[in-house]
């Protein structure tokens, strides 16, 4: 469903209502989330996978900032929390450059509990994302990029129906761009 041009200005809130997948859910990012973000933020291995410095804020600052970042989500950024079915939060998900005048948007995620790793919850988590994404807003293009040899990623963005479309090198990291196109999501059975 192709929503009219404009619409998109800001996603929808869920409104307390999570979305549904088969092993996860996604709800809005709350406060209470902050100090399972500030252990996955601080975590090395977590950082390295994400190529991002691991942060050397104190808990009493990253709160700080915690705060204005969710008040800050809006037109150009959508994150939301991962859980389980169960509602333990196991990591997160965001839309984000969000730009209506291209119809396109980036997207990341980030499963910090390392226990909920190779059993499929970033992949059903990142379809429901997607699923989300393309019913809800007139966005034509999400695209994401992961580095090169991440292939665990790969694998996970490619079941959601990503391709390869470029490669990126920023920062001294190589990066492979993926994307998923409106048209090709259209082709893909609905599991709803």
């Amino acid at each position: 469903m192709k929503l009219r041009k404009g619409t998109l200005s800001v996603f929808r809130p869920l409104r307390g209502s999570p979305i549904l997948g088969n092993k996860t859910r996604l709800r809005e990012k709350k406060f209470t989330d902050v100090r399972n973000d500030y252990r996955w933020q601080s975590d090395a291995e977590l950082a390295r996978l994400d190529a991002t410095p691991v942060p050397v804020t104190s808990f009493s600052l990253y709160l700080l900032d915690y705060a204005t970042a969710l008040n800050q989500a809006g037109a150009d950024r959508y994150p939301l929390a991962i859980e389980t079915l169960e509602g333990k939060h196991i990591g997160n998900c965001t839309c984000y450059d969000i730009d209506e005048k291209e119809e396109e948007a980036q997207l990341g995620i980030m499963i910090g509990n390392r226990a909920y790793w190779d059993q499929g919850y970033g992949a059903d988590a990142f379809k429901i994302m997607v699923d989300h994404v393309f019913r809800t807003t007139s966005l034509n293009r999400l695209y994401l990029k992961t580095l090169e040899w991440n292939v665990r990623a790969q694998k996970c963005f490619s079941k959601c129906g990503f391709i390869p479309c470029g490669h990126l090198k920023r920062d001294g990291y190589n990066f492979l761009l993926m994307e998923l196109k409106r048209e090709e999501w259209e082709k893909e059975p609905s599991e709803s």
